[in-house]
Formats: C-alpha cells, structure tokens, sequence
C-alpha cells in the first residue's frame, strides 16, 4: 500500500504520482536543453500569428511592387516607341522638305540654260558648233527674272486647274450664290496674279512674253501681244451667256466693240513702234566688230514696246472685270470655266501634236 506522502488523489483527475512527473521533465531538460511543460504560454501563438501576419504583409508588398514593375515595362515600351515615331516621321519630314528644295533648284539652272539656248538660237551667235556665252542677249539679272516667271507660271498653271475643279464641282452641287461668289473671286484674283507676273517679267525681258515661248505651241497660235484677244475670249464665252436679258445683250456687244477698237489702236501702235524700231537700227554704222544701232533711241522704242505689253494685260483685266458688273454671279461662272477649260484643250492639244506618230525619216 502506498504512503500518502507519495500519492495525491485529485478530485479531478485521479491519481497523481509526483515522482513520475518529475521524470517526465528530466526527460524533456535533456532533449530540449530547457524546462518546459507540454501546456504552451500565452504569448507564444501572439507572436507566431504575428510572425505570420508580417511574413504575408512582405509576400503581399513584394508581389505588388513586382506586379507594378512588370505592368510600367509594356508602358514605357510604347512611349519610347511612339517617341521614336515622331523622331523618325520629323527627320523624313526635313529630308522630303530638302529634297523639294533641291529639285526647285534644279528646275530653276535647268530654266536657265534653256533660255540662254533658246536666246543663242535666235541671235544666230553659234560659234563653231557652239555659241559664246559672253553675247547673250541677256544679262545675268535679266536672265534670273525671266527664269522666276517661268517656274512661278509653272505654279500657277497648276493652282489654276485645282480652281477649275473647284469651280465646276461647285456649279454641279448648286452652291448658294455667297458661296459661288468666293470661287469666282478665287479665280478672279488668280488671273490678276498673273498680269502682276507678266508686268515683272516683261521689264526683265519684253521680248520673252512677246515671244510666248512660256506658252505651249497651240496658244502661242492665238497669241495677241502676249496672252489672249479679249474680243476672242467674248465669242468663245457667247454661247454661255446665254439666256441673256435685253440689257445684258446691249452691255456684252458694247463691251465686245470696245474690247476691239482698244485692240486696233493697240496693234497699230505696235506696229508703228515696230517701224520705228526698224528705223532705229538701220541707221547704226559698222564698227570693230558686231553691228551698233543708235543705242540711245532703240532703248526709248523698247521701253514703249514693255508699255504696250502691259497695256495689252490691262485690256485683258478690265474686260474680266466687267463680266461680274453686266452677269449674275452663275453666268460668270459659267464663263470662267469655259475660260479656264479652253485654255487646258489648248494644252492639251498642244501634248497630242507634240506626241503624234511620225513617219520615219
């Protein structure tokens, strides 16, 4: 039987043996190196949670940040893409804007030599197959001038058939009145553009507008002291005119007879001026070398010769002119673009005789 010094009963959990507890913890000191009952403390799952909850908090931080570095890479990839976009298109820009420059360039000392050939051709100034450029007929400033005209017409031939386009679509849509009113004015103020070229160009040399070598062959046909009869310009429009109120019948015959007594006196007065220029040069002498004229007084006819030329376009610009004061504004349009569709058929006519086929020689 068991002392009681031994043994104690609990109420609870029966027997209780002291000795074999304290074994028990020997046992637990010599494998864990610590005291320590089975039963865990209070602040041990506290920290092992919060342990826990922290160890998330950097799992959570760290896939953020490594979701946002690769989200930002895609990102920077296209603006740096676009950036290199609009660098690229900004130096395609500059190279197609030299490049333009370049041909103008071209185009203009390629102008050049043709006029200083076409003056050496006729001068008659060949000289053993070739011709001496000191001769020419022309100076170097004159030249330039004449070489602008030709490029600047170039222009404006061009920007004249994109005004007839808009004209003859603006006719077939039925615009309003206000609205035709600024095409007709568009192409107004482009013919007026050109007499202000003419009127340059014809100081720098009268002899190249008179000539109409600026002009395909099939205008220079009808060439009038370098541009177009306006009496001729009103028979070609007559048809267009048409229906016509007694008033306006009146005013467009007034208008034609005007236009041809002011071409009469022009052409007589040119013709006498020619006389005269004739005269001039006859009454030079021989000295060493090329023949002299009596310089003085063949400069004064010249000068006349540019007042007629500018005379001539001033005819042309009033009887444009009048046309909005005797028409309603869909007549006159009708009538610039038979103008201006005249002119292209000239051109073109002028593409076809220079392309026909030709029997060989």
């Amino acid at each position: 039987m068991n002392s009681p010094s031994t043994q104690f009963v609990s109420p609870r959990m029966g027997v209780y043996d002291p000795i074999h507890q304290i074994s028990m913890w020997e046992e637990n000191f010599k494998t864990n190196g610590s005291f320590h009952t089975s039963t865990p403390t209070k602040e041990e799952p506290d920290m092992k949670l919060d342990s826990q909850s922290e160890d998330a908090s950097h799992g959570k931080l760290g896939a953020s940040n490594k979701y946002d570095q690769e989200a930002s890479k895609p990102a920077d990839k296209i603006q740096r893409r676009l950036a290199q976009n609009r660098e690229a298109a900004r130096k395609s820009r500059l190279r197609k804007k030299a490049y333009v420059q370049q041909l103008e360039t071209s185009r203009f000392k390629l102008i050049q030599l043709e006029q200083e050939l076409g003056h050496a051709r006729q001068q008659g100034l060949y000289i053993d197959g070739g011709f001496d450029a000191n001769n020419l007929g022309f100076a170097g400033s004159v030249n330039s001038g004449v070489a602008t005209f030709e490029m600047k017409y170039g222009h404006w031939v061009e920007e004249q058939n994109r005004h007839i386009y808009d004209l003859r679509s603006a006719l077939n849509a039925q615009v309003g009145d206000i609205e035709l009113q600024t095409f007709v004015n568009s192409v107004m103020n482009h013919y007026f553009e050109l007499f202000r070229m003419k009127s340059a160009a014809t100081k720098a040399d009268v002899f190249y507008i008179m000539s109409g070598i600026w002009k395909t062959t099939a205008e220079q046909f009808f060439l009038w002291i370098g541009g177009f009869r306006p009496s001729e310009l009103l028979k070609v429009l007559g048809p267009q005119l048409e229906p016509l109120t007694d008033q306006q019948h009146f005013d467009v015959n007034n208008l034609k007879q005007s236009c041809q007594q002011a071409e009469d006196a022009l052409s007589q007065g040119k013709d006498k001026l020619q006389q005269a220029l004739v005269e001039a040069i006859a009454a030079g002498h021989l000295v060493e070398g090329p023949y002299v004229p009596h310089t003085g007084t063949a400069m004064e006819k010249l000068d006349a010769l540019v007042s007629f030329v500018n005379q001539a376009d001033h005819l042309r610009q009033e009887t444009l002119q009048q046309m909005p004061r005797i028409l309603g504004i869909h007549q006159v349009a009708r009538c610039l673009l038979v103008l201006g569709e005249y002119f292209q058929r000239l051109r073109a006519l002028s593409t076809l005789w220079a392309n026909r086929p030709r029997e060989p020689a």
